[in-house]
C-alpha cells in the first residue's frame, strides 16, 4: 500500500486553477524530486497534500487513510515539512526549537525531548549550537536546524519545499548533504529542488510539474537521459545561460567565482567543464584589466556562459568596452591558456565595443 495516494486533485485560487486532477502514488521509503519552470504549482502540490492550502477538490490518504480537515492534526504529526524560509521560533534556542514540538504535542517529557534533539544535532552537524538563538545562525545552520525540528517528531514522511532557494550557494552542499543521508536512511522524502543533481543522484523518481499537474514522471536516470514529453526534453535540454555585467575593475572576483560554480552545479555542468569556466573567465578579465588600464577605458565588460547538456559545449562571450583584441595583444601566458582551452573563437567590433565568443568542448562527453 502507498503511504501517500493522491487521487484527482485539485487547487483553485479563484478562477485560477493551478492544479487539476493530480494523481500520484508515493511508497515507503521513496525520495520524489519534484521539477519544473515556476509557477507550475509544485509548492501548492505539497502544501495541499498536508492541507496547508486545502485542496478545493479530489481527495489525499495517508497511510491508507483519507486526510481530512478533522484528522489532518494527526496526519501532520507523521508527515513533517521544512520549509525555504526555515519557520524556526525566533524567541527560542535550538534547542527549544527542537523540543517544543514532542513536549506540546506528542506528550514526551522534557528530558527524553532533550536527549532526542542532542543526538539529532550530531547528526546534522550542529551538536555545539544547542544554545545559540536562531539569529546566531547562518542560513544553511538554521536549514540544518529546521530538518532536526522535522526529525524531533519522528515523521514517516518529509516534505521539503525548495530546502536551498534561500541559501547563499556556499551553503547549499551542507542542507544537500544532510538529505542525501535521510535518503540513505530509507526516509520517505518528496522534495520541491531546484538542484538538478540531488534529483538527478539521489531521487527513486522524479515529477516534472507543467500544464496544472504532473506533466511527465519517471525513474530520475530515465527523466534526465531520455525525457519522452516535448516540455519536459525543452526543460531538460535547454540551453544553461549565466550572464554577469561587470561595471568596475575592483568587482568581487571571488562572488564571481562562487556564482559560476553554483550555475554550473545547479545544472550538473561536469566538473572539467567547470574548471574550464572558471580559468577562461579568470585570464578574460585578467587580460581585460589590463587592457582598460592602458587605454584609460572606462570598465565594462559582460560574461555570458552557454552550456549545452545535450552535446557538453561550453559557449562563453566576453562583450568589453574598447576595441583592442585583447587575447592577441595580451600577455601571452593568459592567450595561450584561451587558445588551448578555445575549440572555436572568433572577435565582432563595432563602434567602439568588442565581443570575443570561444567554444569548450570536452572532448570526453
Amino acid at each position: 500500500m502507498s503511504i501517500i495516494s493522491v487521487k484527482n486533485l485539485e487547487k483553485r485560487f479563484g478562477d485560477n486553477v493551478i492544479l487539476h486532477n493530480v494523481n500520484a502514488e508515493i511508497e515507503k521509503g521513496e525520495v520524489i524530486s519534484i521539477i519544473g519552470p515556476s509557477g507550475t504549482g509544485k509548492s501548492t502540490f505539497l502544501r495541499a497534500i498536508n492541507f496547508l492550502d486545502p485542496p478545493t477538490g479530489g481527495e489525499v490518504y495517508f497511510d491508507g487513510e483519507r486526510i481530512t480537515k478533522r484528522n489532518i492534526d494527526a496526519a501532520r504529526r507523521r508527515m513533517g515539512m521544512v520549509f525555504q524560509s526555515f519557520g524556526l521560533f525566533s524567541h527560542l534556542d535550538v534547542m527549544g526549537n527542537l523540543t517544543a514540538g514532542p513536549v506540546s504535542l506528542l506528550g514526551v517529557s522534557k528530558r527524553e525531548a532533550e536527549e532526542k534533539a542532542a543526538e539529532l544535532l550530531k547528526t546534522v552537524g550542529l551538536a555545539e549550537r544547542a544554545r545559540q538563538m536562531p539569529r546566531q545562525l547562518s542560513g544553511g545552520q538554521k536549514q540544518r536546524v529546521a530538518i532536526a525540528r522535522c526529525l524531533a517528531m519522528s515523521p514517516e514522511v518529509i516534505l521539503f519545499d525548495e530546502p536551498t532557494s534561500a541559501l547563499d550557494p556556499t551553503m547549499v552542499s551542507e542542507v544537500i548533504a544532510v538529505m542525501r543521508s535521510l535518503a540513505k536512511a530509507g526516509m520517505t522524502m518528496l522534495v520541491v529542488t531546484h538542484e538538478m543533481d540531488f534529483a538527478r543522484d539521489i531521487s527513486t523518481r522524479v515529477f516534472y510539474m507543467d500544464e496544472g499537474g504532473i506533466y511527465e514522471e519517471g525513474a530520475s536516470g530515465a527523466i534526465f537521459k531520455s525525457p519522452k514529453k516535448p516540455k519536459t526534453q525543452v526543460f531538460i535540454n535547454r540551453i544553461r545561460c549565466f550572464i554577469r555585467e561587470i561595471d568596475t575593475p575592483g568587482f568581487d572576483f571571488y562572488a564571481l567565482n562562487g556564482e559560476i560554480e553554483h550555475f554550473c552545479e545547479k545544472h550538473i555542468i561536469p566538473k572539467k567543464t567547470t574548471g574550464a569556466a572558471l580559468l577562461l573567465t579568470e585570464e578574460l578579465l585578467s587580460l581585460y584589466g589590463e587592457a582598460a588600464r592602458k587605454d584609460g577605458l572606462d570598465y565594462r565588460a559582460e560574461i555570458r556562459l552557454d552550456y549545452s547538456e545535450k552535446d557538453g559545449g561550453l559557449g562563453i562571450a566576453f562583450t568589453y568596452n574598447g576595441s583592442r583584441d585583447i587575447v592577441k595583444e595580451g600577455d601571452a601566458i593568459s592567450a595561450d591558456i584561451i587558445r588551448g582551452l578555445s575549440a572555436d573563437m572568433r572577435l565582432e567590433q563595432s563602434d567602439g565595443h568588442s565581443k570575443l565568443s570561444l567554444v569548450y568542448k570536452d572532448t570526453a562527453h
